[in-house]
Order: structure tokens, then C-alpha cells, then sequence
């Protein structure tokens, strides 16, 4: 039965959003607002006593699932990215895209450095503390993505390049 393959595929295709990008972007932005609080919270968890392996291994992984999300949003704003330079100044799209990739090797070099923090040493230790602080980069990193976007979105209307024409509205006075 050939034809059931592109049902289904027709099913899922509704479950997609398009534009992508838009629907993946909170998932990494959300992460980097929570990350530092994560990170201080093993810490103190730590400190009082708790062996470092169970609230940093959370960290860690927060910090991985960061890393994957914030590439899913930087690949699917890069396929996007044809549709809607049609709308936006070059410079602007320019910035963001610029500020994603510095997103990205931040999160990356926190994600190296918190996993050295998983070691029950002095250079866990450190790099716990050192990862906690990398956390606030993130966050700064993040926020200047989101800002970016924002302004694409916002202030350059990068909507509009999926907009379609509203339907006419009936007055009640029709």
C-alpha cells in the first residue's frame, strides 16, 4: 500500500512548524537563563557536603543539551536564512548570525571546561568554579543572540517573509 507512506508523511508534516527556527530558539535561550542558576545550586549543593559526581553530572548535562539545542537552532536559522534575507538587512541578519556562533563556542568551551568538572580533584574543583563563572557568558552570549533576533524579528519584520495576506475582514455593519 504505497499510498499510506504519504499519508503518513502528510501527517507529520503538520507536527513540523514552518518556519522551524522560531519554534527551536527557546529551548537553547531558556537553558542559558537556567544554567547559571543549575550551576551555582550544585555548587552550594556541593559545599554542603553532597558528593560532587550527582549535581554536577546535572550541570553537565544541562550544558550538553544546551550545546545540541543551540546547533539545531543555528542550522535551522541557516536554512532559513535565504527566505528571510529577502526581508531583513543583510547587516542585521549579519549580526545575528554572528552573535550565534559566538554563542556556540561559549557554550562549547563551558561544556569542555564543566566536564573536568566531574573529576573528584583539585582541577575538578577548579574547573567547577571556573564553568560557574563560564555560565554567566552564556548567559550574556545568549542574551545578545536573543537580542539580535529580536531585532530581525521585531524591528526589521524578518516575520513577514512567512506571513501570508490576511483574510479580509467582515465588518458587522455588513
Amino acid at each position: 500500500m504505497p499510498n499510506s507512506k504519504l499519508l503518513e508523511d502528510a501527517m507529520f508534516a503538520d507536527l513540523i512548524p514552518d518556519p522551524l527556527h522560531p519554534a527551536v530558539v527557546h529551548l537553547p535561550m531558556a537553558l542559558a537563563v537556567l544554567l547559571p542558576l543549575f550551576a551555582v545550586g550544585a555548587l552550594v549543593a556541593i559545599r554542603r557536603g553532597v558528593s560532587p559526581r550527582a549535581p554536577w553530572a546535572l550541570v553537565v548535562g544541562l550544558t550538553a543539551l544546551l550545546a545540541a539545542s543551540a546547533l539545531v537552532a543555528k542550522e535551522t536559522g541557516e536554512d532559513q536564512e535565504d527566505r528571510v534575507e529577502k526581508v531583513v538587512p543583510k547587516a542585521a541578519l549579519h549580526e545575528h548570525e554572528e552573535a550565534a556562533d559566538r554563542f556556540l563556542v561559549v557554550v562549547i568551551a563551558v561544556l569542555a571546561v564543566s566536564t573536568l568538572g566531574l573529576r573528584r580533584d583539585r582541577l575538578g574543583q577548579a574547573s567547577r568554579v571556573v564553568a560557574t563563572i563560564g555560565t554567566l557568558g552564556v548567559l550574556a552570549a545568549g542574551w545578545a543572540v536573543g537580542e539580535a533576533g529580536g531585532e530581525l524579528v521585531y524591528q526589521h519584520g524578518a516575520a513577514s517573509a512567512y506571513a501570508t495576506p490576511a483574510p479580509n475582514v467582515v465588518s458587522e455593519e455588513d
